[in-house]
């Protein structure tokens, strides 16, 4: 069996959370594109902002997003300007330069604006919605979970919890932003407990890899991770590509189990990418499937 490696499916156990991989939390915001459809109606006019948002996700060319994209960004943020507390346009902010971040976004020092951006657009919007939660990044795990059960707006929370994942995986190297790990899974079991079909199963996509980063023996909980995955699958009907593929990526090779892994990708590489709101996200998991499945033999031989 071959040795599990720190930059694939171990971290260090030393300090008060794990280390994360920087393919890892990319792969959790994959799915991202899917959060601009939603929340974006006081955006110009409610049909021409769901028009351009879903002309983002249903596009099949990542290069024409990533030319086309910063002008809709840019006008989002100009609004936001205009308008701070609205909660619509905070999320809409959020999801939009979380999104471009994570496909797009090379450059560090950008990154790290960026999703310093989303996370604070997204906190906001939060904390606009529900009083009690405002800042909550400064607050322990402990003292979040309470209000958290009082919780029952799943939009602002899901978008919070995921444009914080991103924050944390610019910063995968600052112990600080990795111990706020918890709280997102935290808000992502509570976004299960409101709405588990929400965004097409994406909680579970999300908590299927961070629960399947680890082996049992470093705290990891790889089983969970792989119900996880299985019913975010299932939510999406099988559409969402992304999730088949971190299954493979995380679960699989985590157990070391090569039939399941070649299994889930050659379906993904065969499947039809073009499902209304996946199509971006299930084109990128398309070109990840076919470099996981062209380095299969290596990872897997004895």
């Amino acid at each position: 069996m071959k040795p599990l490696t720190p930059t694939e499916t171990t971290m260090p156990h030393t300090g008060p959370h794990p280390d994360l991989p920087i393919r890892a939390l990319r792969a959790l915001l994959l799915g991202l594109p899917l959060l601009l459809l939603a929340g974006c109606a006081s955006m110009i006019s409610g049909e021409m902002s769901k028009g351009l948002s879903q002309a983002i996700v249903n596009q099949d060319d990542p290069q024409t997003v990533r030319d086309g994209a910063p002008a809709f960004l840019l006008l989002v943020d100009g609004m936001i300007e205009g308008s701070p507390g609205d909660e619509d346009l905070l999320m809409a902010g959020a999801r939009l330069n979380a999104a471009y971040a994570a496909m797009f976004v090379d450059d560090a020092t950008r990154a790290l604006r960026m999703t310093d951006k989303a996370r604070g657009y997204a906190l906001h919007a939060l904390c606009e919605y529900a009083p009690d939660t405002c800042g909550i990044a400064t607050r322990s795990h402990e003292a979040l979970l309470p209000q958290l059960e009082d919780l029952d707006e799943v939009e602002p929370l899901f978008t919070a919890a995921s444009a914080w994942l991103l924050w944390i995986q610019q910063r995968s190297g600052d112990w600080a932003a990795v111990a706020d790990l918890p709280k997102v899974e935290a808000m992502l079991d509570r976004v299960l407990a409101i709405d588990e079909d929400y965004e097409q199963g994406q909680a579970h996509y999300y908590l299927g890899i961070l629960r399947s980063l680890r082996p049992p023996s470093l705290g990891g909980d790889p089983e969970r991770g792989r119900a996880h995955f299985e019913r975010a699958i299932e939510l999406s009907h099988g559409h969402n590509l992304a999730a088949k593929v971190a299954y493979a990526r995380y679960y699989a090779r985590l157990i070391y189990e090569q039939k399941l892994h070649d299994r889930l990708l050659n379906e993904v590489i065969a499947a039809d990418p073009h499902v209304p709101g996946l199509t971006l996200s299930n084109v990128l998991a398309q070109r990840e499937a076919r470099e996981l499945l062209a380095s299969s033999a290596d990872y897997f031989m004895e």
